[in-house]
């Protein structure tokens, strides 16, 4: 079976319709219009397709034209082509404001955007004869044959817009064959396989399938064609042989629903060549950004460097298993996309990204995309004056690596929330309890502990996870939920293991630092945390877990300093309450009231801000003789702990003398004694 047939004209879609995954064609009521013969008017029009803002029209003059005589008079005229196919009597699509220009097909087919939108909403929210339709839809490359000479920046969009809708479609293929029952599921292996013949998954796919089917002899010419392939280039083909033997072992027991999965499920009693590792990660490859200034993709230029630097703090951070960069590089060389490098390397994310020096701008752009479901999770541009190049790439450099980290933790507890607690493996249940530990209230704190216990249970060497479990009983002494000399003990015990199963994790000395810090140990806890950025420049938590020390009894101005720094690596941390409550201590130990006040009024509007950051931002108000918002504040806390008092807010802290009698006047200003 094929699944790339004619374009279907189905009932109910809009007059005009757009196709663009293939030769562009436009139609009317099912009649083909008949295209103009200028490739930059076809191309302008895909590029304004799929454009989700207006354009301005001196980036469309840059992208399409070559330095003509008249930039701006080709595009008036260019435009005039557009309108003639997509306008209709009283329906004008081409809007033009100001000083730029936008397509507006709200009313209109568009195969790339039903599949763009397909990929955001999620596959797996899709129905199965939805899915089949939506198969149909691809019909080749995105506008194919519609290739520009002398047209570099259109080039470099239109190169990576095909990648981007090829990974479209292998995503959606690998969920046809995740979902269709029988032998329907052959017809989108294979079609997955023509498109990405290096995916692993797909070839561990096709194999499960046909030992399920007792079809032998063709996987065993299947392996062995593969096994060809894989090792003529260069590719290590061993898990493709691992996964056939576990595949004809499994054949019988193994549901359909884990035809694709890529460990086979193992029948009782039955050995398995391939085991699920226990201290499994989440994986991403970051591919070298692409140069496109003059001087483009100079092996070891400032773009090939940003890659490496992004590659080197990721692996620092010790919470992902990253991809070495002469594996990523060496993909490069043989011009792989990053869609299909990451398919090839079997991660679970991969970035990508390009850099451009124009003039004395620099202008770097980046996304992280899931690998299986071809998702965009998180893009961003970055645009600097390079005065100091190497500084701004430092800069760009903290931001990226700070983001992919807190975008993938993110994506991974969302998604260990929805799974069944009973099914969770370590790394799951360890995001599983991070959902709970960033709400900050006991019984979420009480499930966190629940969920860190049983991912060190089931995988003993996972440092982060210790570390975690130790901030739940470091959250229980600071919180008074628990007595605190037993939870302080625990707390200590927790991060010594931590640190025993990876003394380079900066979350270990990070959770023993904090832990520390409760003993009153305050300069060694200094130097657990700072052995933890001393690890990893761009952990924020240990550059906020530094500012909250250091407000209390260090350094007021080195505070503000870490708190700063905390954010601007994590300006959306879980954390951020009290990245804010930092510098409001530090500010209030420096007598700067109203700056205080100011701070901690942000804080306490973080959603996840508990009793103490809430009271810290009524003293402080009350400092800056804010009076009627910091008694607010009090009776905020109030509602939820009738008899928190004075003797609670000192409990949890350390100040410094000045320190604990500022926020002792704050408290008597507003009646609290």
């Amino acid at each position: 079976m094929s699944v790339e047939s004619d374009r279907p004209a189905l009932a109910g879609m809009p007059s005009l319709q757009v196709r663009l995954l293939g030769p562009l064609a436009i139609s009317r009521d099912g009649a083909a219009l008949a295209l103009p013969a200028s490739r930059k008017v076809r191309a302008l029009i895909a590029y304004l397709s799929l454009a989700p803002h207006a354009v301005p029209r001196s980036q469309l003059c840059e992208l399409l034209w070559d330095l003509p005589n008249d930039p701006r008079g080709e595009l008036r005229w260019s435009l005039s082509k557009a309108r003639s196919i997509l306008d209709e009597p009283g329906r004008r699509r081409i809007d033009t404001q100001a000083d730029t220009i936008r397509l507006d097909l709200s009313d209109c087919f568009v195969d790339a955007a039903e599949i763009s939108r397909a990929v955001q909403g999620g596959f797996e929210t899709i129905a199965p004869h939805r899915l089949r339709a939506l198969a149909t839809l691809f019909c080749g490359d995105f506008v194919e044959g519609l290739e520009i000479d002398r047209s570099p920046a259109f080039t470099s969009w239109l190169i990576a817009t095909r990648r981007r809708f090829r990974g479209c479609q292998a995503a959606l293929l690998e969920h046809l064959v995740r979902s269709i029952p029988g032998d329907e599921a052959f017809g989108y292996l294979e079609t997955w396989l023509q498109l990405a013949p290096f995916d692993r998954r797909a070839h561990e796919a096709m194999l499960i399938a046909l030992a399920r089917r007792g079809r032998i002899r063709e996987g065993e010419e299947h392996l062995a064609a593969t096994a060809r392939q894989f090792e003529a280039e260069g590719i290590d083909a061993t898990s493709i042989r691992k996964g056939w033997r576990s595949a004809i072992a499994n054949a019988e027991e193994t549901p359909r629903a884990a035809v694709v999965d890529s460990v086979v499920v193992v029948a009782p009693g039955r050995p398995a060549d391939i085991v699920i590792a226990a201290s499994r990660r989440a994986s991403i490859a970051v591919m070298p950004f692409a140069d496109q200034s003059a001087a483009a993709n100079v092996p070891g230029g400032p773009a090939d460097g940003l890659a490496h630097d992004v590659i080197t703090r990721l692996a620092k951070l010790r919470s992902l298993f990253v991809i070495a960069q002469a594996s990523v590089f060496a993909l490069r060389e043989r011009q792989i996309a990053p869609e299909e490098a990451g398919r090839m390397l079997n991660v679970d994310y991969v970035a990508s990204g390009s850099l451009r020096r124009h003039g004395k701008r620099l202008t770097v752009t980046v996304e992280l995309a899931e690998t299986r479901s071809a998702r965009i999770v998180w893009a961003e541009v970055f645009n600097r004056s390079k005065d100091d190049a190497f500084l701004v790439l430092d800069e760009i450099g903290d931001r990226i690596v700070a983001s992919i980290a807190s975008e993938i933790e993110t994506i991974e507890r969302n998604r260990a929330i929805l799974r069944a607690p009973n099914s969770l493996d370590a790394w799951e249940a360890h995001h599983r309890g991070l959902w709970h530990m960033y709400r900050f209230n006991k019984s979420d704190n009480e499930r966190a502990q629940h969920f860190f216990e049983t991912a060190v249970r089931l995988d003993p060497t996972f440092s982060r996870a210790y570390a975690g479990l130790s901030f739940t009983h470091w959250q229980k002494a600071f919180q008074s939920w628990a007595k605190r000399e037993q939870e302080v003990d625990l707390a200590y015990k927790a991060a010594g293991q931590s640190l025993m199963a990876d003394d380079r994790d900066p979350a270990a000395h990070w959770a023993m630092g904090r832990v520390l810090w409760l003993r009153g140990s305050h300069d060694q806890s200094v130097v657990e945390l700072e052995r933890s950025i001393e690890l990893s420049p761009n952990f924020a938590q240990g550059h906020y877990s530094l500012a909250f020390v250091q407000a209390q009894t260090g350094d007021p101005l080195a505070a503000i300093v870490s708190s700063d720094h905390s954010r601007d690596l994590s300006p959306f941390d879980p954390l951020l309450f009290g990245m804010l409550g930092a510098r409001t201590i530090a500010l209030v130990r420096l007598a700067r009231f109203e700056e205080a006040a100011n701070w901690a009024v942000k804080a306490a509007a973080r959603p996840n801000a508990h009793s103490h950051i809430l009271a810290i931002a009524a003293f402080s108000l009350a400092l800056a003789d804010r009076l009627d918002e910091g008694r607010a504040y009090i009776a905020s806390i109030h509602k939820t702990l009738p008899r928190y008092g004075l003797d609670d807010f000192f409990a949890a802290f350390q100040f410094a003398a000045e320190g604990t009698a500022f926020f002792r006047e704050g408290a008597r200003r507003i009646g609290m004694v």
